[in-house]
C-alpha cells in the first residue's frame, strides 16, 4: 500500500468510491431515491470543484497494485474551537479492516500537526455508523456532541444525528 498525496488524475476515483461508500454505509439516513439517483455524478462534480481550489485542504489517498483503496480529506483550521475537519474518510469495501483507515487517519493527523495553526482534529460520523464510531474510539476520537444532519430534507430519511468526534489535541501514534 501507498499513502501519497492525491493528484488530479485521482478526482475520478475518489468520486466513485466516494458515492460507492455512501450507498453502503448511508442508507437508512439519506433518502434512497437520492443514494440510487446520480450520486456519481453529483459526488464528481463536487470533487473536481474541490480539486479547483485546495487552498487550505489536504486530501490523501492510498493505493495498491489494483488502484485507489482509501481517501481522507481535511480541511486545515476548519473552526476555531474544534480546529481541522476531516470532510471524509473512505476506504473500499473489500480493503476494510486492513489498516487502510488507520493509514489514512494518520496520515490526516501528520498533514494537521504539520500544516494546521491548531492541533485539534473533529469529524462528524452519522449516528447509525457505529462501525466508523468505533474505528475513530480505537483512534482516540472522542464523542462531543450529537447534532441532526442538515442539508436538502429531500436527500434525507427522515430526521438522522450525526456526532462530533474530536481529538484534542491530535497526536501521531
Amino acid at each position: 500500500m501507498i499513502v501519497r498525496v492525491a493528484e488530479d488524475g485521482d478526482v475520478d476515483a475518489i468520486a466513485a468510491l466516494h458515492a460507492d461508500s455512501w450507498r453502503r454505509h448511508y442508507r437508512g439516513a439519506y433518502a434512497d431515491a437520492y443514494l440510487d439517483g446520480d450520486l456519481d455524478v453529483e459526488r464528481r462534480a463536487v470533487w473536481r470543484a474541490r480539486f479547483q481550489d485546495r487552498t487550505g485542504t489536504v486530501t490523501i489517498v492510498a493505493e495498491d497494485e489494483q488502484g485507489l483503496i482509501g481517501f481522507v480529506h481535511v480541511v486545515l483550521d476548519d473552526d476555531g474551537h474544534w480546529g481541522s475537519l476531516v470532510d471524509n474518510l473512505h476506504v473500499t469495501s473489500g480493503r476494510r479492516h486492513g489498516g487502510v483507515g488507520t493509514a489514512l487517519h494518520t496520515a490526516a493527523v501528520g498533514a494537521v500537526l504539520r500544516q494546521a495553526t491548531s492541533p485539534h482534529l473533529y469529524l462528524w460520523v452519522l449516528e447509525q455508523n457505529t462501525a466508523a464510531q468505533r474505528f475513530y474510539r480505537s483512534r482516540g476520537g472522542v464523542h462531543a456532541g450529537t447534532v441532526p444532519v442538515g442539508g436538502d430534507p429531500r436527500r434525507l430519511h427522515g430526521s438522522p444525528n450525526k456526532f462530533r468526534m474530536v481529538w484534542r489535541p491530535v497526536q501521531m501514534s
